[in-house]
């Protein structure tokens, strides 16, 4: 069976029932992944409902409704298997829609996962969608939300663009539905719709441009110098989608040639980027990456369901509230960055730690680590601790690297999927981003194991720290 045969036969499954319960994580891609599914079934007029989880783990598994709902887990699901044969979640009654590494256990429950048939960049929002399509050719305008889901998760920063069959098939029915304008040679940058043009440039260092990366100033007195008209006569800044194509040529071009100046390459400097022409200007919902950013605000805020409402069209109360918890979590961001930074990890040999206790949500601990490894060594992945609420027994882990690490043989995901699991937790994710929980007295043993499972990555590629 096909990765399509895959895709048909869990319409069909979702078209049989008589009622569905959506368990679905609450980050961009599981918020995104709620948002088609539940309006494509809600369409076919079968009832309904949805639980968002964090994580699927023995502490969650409690909000899986014990009824006889047919159950869809989406985006988790594909690694805790076991999980849901505890529960007694018998296999006619269980579809998984996934796109994470698959851990079968006495159960192999029914399930859609983009992975096994080589769609490393497609997220479980984009395995959603073509289920949504399947059910239903007119639940074509749900693309936009599978692109967001997408980009949300990351499947768009290795390739500068979304690549396989969320470019050829995604993208393309949103363009022909007209939700989705595809911007082709654009800047690479976050916060095109939202930022002024300097900050824009001062907040993004992939690539690193020296004097403007880190550098507001320097980045006003870079377009200053290029006669870029940066205000209004009222003094409102402009934001990069306002500025002409004239002024984004000019832009772009002085960036390229202070890259090369500086001996740096320009494969980077540009990104295909995804904007929704039915959206308000200068609003975070301009553009798949800025929307994602609101969703998993909602999420990491433990608002998921806010966040599915704005999917669902919701501009009113639910997008009054998204911009509230948007804007603390980047306050709560930025302190978190700050007290890395200042406070200094520690450095083994192919991994660098932080601990930060119960002094951050450990929702958002994951992003921090992100932000944070282009400040520090960024030839080493970053591993980050903090305090589980529910269970002070517990740690939570995530670890990010960056794409040139990748290269040389890392998987962060098998790294703490296997050194977890030697210590009574559990753990999972992606190459570049990973995760997992682990008992409180295995933090040292566990952060040396993965030190070494990282340096037996390098080794069989023939790649140090370099």
């Amino acid at each position: 069976m096909g990765f399509s045969d895959e895709v048909k036969a869990a319409s069909e499954q979702i078209a049989a029932a008589h009622e569905i319960t959506i368990i679905s994580h609450i980050d961009a891609d599981g918020i995104s992944c709620e948002a088609i599914l539940s309006q494509a079934i809600a369409r076919q007029g079968i009832p309904v409902r949805s639980v968002f989880v964090r994580q699927l783990e023995p502490l969650t598994m409690p909000q899986v409704p014990d009824d006889s709902s047919f159950k869809i887990f989406t985006d988790l699901g594909a690694g805790q298997q076991n999980l849901l044969a505890a529960k007694g979640l018998k296999e006619k009654d269980v579809l998984i829609v996934d796109h994470h590494v698959s851990q079968p256990g006495e159960i192999t429950y029914p399930q859609v996962n983009c992975l096994p048939y080589g769609y490393t960049k497609m997220s479980a929002a984009g395995v959603s969608y073509l289920i949504a399509k399947a059910l239903d050719e007119a639940n074509i305008d749900l693309a936009k939300l599978a692109v967001i889901g997408n980009v949300g998760d990351m499947m768009a920063r290795e390739t500068c663009g979304l690549v396989g069959p969320v470019r050829e098939q995604i993208v393309e029915d949103g363009v022909r539905h007209r939700s989705v304008k595809v911007c082709k040679k654009d800047l690479n940058c976050y916060g095109t719709a939202t930022r002024p043009v300097h900050l824009s440039l001062a907040y993004n260092d992939d690539p690193f441009i020296k004097g403007i990366s880190n550098n507001p100033d320097g980045a006003k007195q870079f377009l200053k110098k290029l006669g870029i008209v940066q205000q209004t006569s009222d003094g409102r800044w402009y934001v990069w989608e306002e500025l002409s194509d004239d002024d984004r040529r000019q832009i772009i071009s002085a960036l390229a040639q202070q890259l090369i100046a500086n001996g740096e390459s320009v494969d980077r400097l540009l990104a295909e980027t995804y904007r929704f022409p039915d959206e308000i200007p200068r609003t975070p919902l301009r553009n798949a990456q800025e929307y994602a950013t609101v969703l998993n605000a909602c999420g990491r805020w433990t608002k998921p369901a806010v966040g599915s409402a704005i999917l669902k069209g919701d501009r009113g109360q639910a997008y009054r509230e998204a911009e509230h918890m948007l804007g603390n979590h980047r306050a709560i961001i930025r302190d978190l960055l700050q007290y890395i930074i200042e406070t200094g990890v520690t450095e083994l040999e192919h991994v660098q730690y932080i601990d930060v206790g119960g002094k951050y949500p450990d929702t958002i601990v994951g992003i921090g680590a992100g932000m944070a490894l282009s400040k520090l060594n960024a030839n080493k992945p970053i591993l980050i601790l903090c305090e589980v609420p529910e269970d002070k027994n517990l740690l939570k882990v995530s670890m990010r690297t960056n794409e040139r690490v990748i290269a040389r043989g890392v998987d962060l995901q098998q790294a703490v999927s296997e050194a977890s699991s030697e210590y009574g937790g559990s753990g999972g994710g992606h190459k570049i981003a990973a995760g997992a929980f682990i008992p409180k007295t295995a933090e040292q043993e566990f952060v040396n194991r993965v030190n070494r499972i990282l340096g037996e990555q390098f080794a069989r590629t023939g790649a140090g720290n370099r």
